[in-house]
């Protein structure tokens, strides 16, 4: 049986849900780079991704999907770039709950949508929390109330892994993926490139796990 690799990557502001939802769907045991928050963060969650995390799921197209996730503060911005350049596609999580923060959302938006031209959707976490907006009201306040090129907007939540399934599901069926053929070789390529650059702007940031929160 042949399987097809894609790389997604998992998106959105600081809390929107990415790490639990990497730990949730992932068929091994996650990565991440986790630390203790000290700043504003804090009265978000305890701990931040400083780095990425990544898991990876094999879903019922013979697709395995390896899944990285961002850090949610614009300062570690340089792992957004290495990130999202190889991606597939990407999954923009926001946390319905918070709305004040919603122009974050489309300062990332945009900060991809310069770099790269790759399929995605939204995951609308934290729905059950006081205050929620629902999708709609949130597709107008970033801009997507009335296009016709609008992508899904799906309710998700990172604890529940059917939710996950159907959100990855979601994905995959609205970008064509599993439609898109890649060669071993070009697939070996790719992923060593994506290994490299890691690598080269990793050594650029030898004092990442210094930085204090």
């Amino acid at each position: 049986m042949t399987y097809q690799i894609k790389r997604i990557v998992v998106t959105g502001t600081v809390g929107a849900g990415k790490t639990t939802l990497i730990r949730t769907v992932s068929d091994i045991e996650t990565v991440n780079t986790d630390r203790s928050a000290t700043d504003k963060t804090k009265s978000i969650k305890p701990k931040t991704t400083v780095g990425m995390d990544f898991g990876r799921f094999q879903t019922k197209n013979n697709l395995i999907l390896h899944i990285y996730g961002t850090p949610g503060q614009s300062r570690f911005n340089f792992m957004w770039d290495l990130l999202i350049s190889k991606a597939d596609a990407y999954i923009l999580l926001i946390p319905a709950n918070r709305p004040q923060e919603l122009y974050r959302v489309e300062e990332l938006m945009n900060f991809i949508n310069k770099r790269v031209q790759i399929p995605m959707i939204f995951g609308i976490t934290h729905t059950d929390c006081l205050g929620a907006l629902n999708e709609a009201k949130i597709a107008n306040s970033i801009g997507y109330g009335h296009r016709k090129d609008k992508p899904p907007f799906v309710v998700v939540d990172p604890h529940k892994l059917i939710s996950i399934k159907n959100l990855l599901e979601t994905l995959v069926k609205e970008s064509g993926l599993a439609e898109k053929k890649v060669s071993p070789i070009q697939q070996k390529k790719k992923y060593s490139n994506i290994s490299s650059n890691l690598n080269r702007k990793t050594k650029r940031k030898t004092n990442l796990y210094s930085v204090k929160f």
